[in-house]
């Protein structure tokens, strides 16, 4: 079984809704200007995978969380966003409502 890697198309996609080229973006996370339209092409295309403090810096340049990057499908993208700009105390709310639902849904089977 293939597991595509979903970094390139959520950088792209959120980079875009963001209206910041990629060099832009590139700048703002510490890359040297001269490479960082170059970098974050790569970044995109898949032909290079950023590591793990340089997808944080993204996150953060993009107002996105860090697991939005690993997101496999878009309604797991926009709930992770929802999420992140909860209190913590509604995150726990809504866990608990989830975990709820869970076992109702178990018990009906």
């Amino acid at each position: 079984m293939s597991i595509d890697n979903p970094i390139p198309m959520r950088l792209k996609e959120v980079r875009k809704k963001a209206k910041i080229s990629q060099k832009e973006l590139g700048v703002r996370i510490g890359i040297d200007e001269s490479s960082a339209s170059a970098r974050m092409n790569q970044y995109e295309k898949g032909k290079h995978t950023p590591d793990i403090s340089t997808l944080k810096k993204m996150a953060d340049g993009l107002g996105v969380p860090l697991n939005y990057f690993f997101c496999e499908d878009e309604s797991s993208a926009e709930l992770a966003c929802l999420i992140a700009k909860m209190s913590e105390e509604e995150r726990n709310k809504l866990t608990a409502q989830i975990k709820a639902a869970n076992l109702k849904t178990r018990k009906e089977k």
